[in-house]
């Protein structure tokens, strides 16, 4: 069982920056793959971005050049770095772990989320 707890949401103005955080339980917490999801009010959860247990990274497409991610193995963390954010961005956002360190976009291919966080930018 793994255990994942955001941090970092909060309320921000359009164009600035937020570091949302993801810390895991688990002894194996290298070779997991580490996803971002958001779910705005009213839409389908949406992929945001992965990072594999070798450090790959994947953007999706409304995020590339803004959001980068990156990974803390010593200390079993995720971050997420988003800057000059837009209203479009508001939605809370999930951290997700694949447990065989599959970098995927798809949401059912991850076998842990944690309870989100809430990112909400003002314009």
């Amino acid at each position: 069982q793994v255990q994942l707890v955001e941090s970092g949401g909060g309320l921000v103005q359009a164009g600035g920056s937020l570091t949302l955080s993801c810390a895991a339980s688990g002894r194996t917490f290298s070779s997991y793959a580490m996803g971002w999801f958001r779910q705005a009010p009213g839409k389908e959860r949406e992929f945001v971005i992965v990072i594999s247990m070798s450090g790959y990274t994947y953007y999706g497409d409304s995020v590339k050049g803004r959001f980068t991610i990156s990974r803390d193995n010593a200390k079993n963390t995720v971050h997420l770095q988003m800057n000059s954010l837009k209203p479009e961005d508001t939605a809370v956002y999930y951290c997700a772990s694949n447990v065989e360190g599959t970098a995927t976009t798809r949401d059912y291919d991850y076998d842990y989320w944690g309870q989100g966080t809430q990112v909400t930018v003002s314009s």
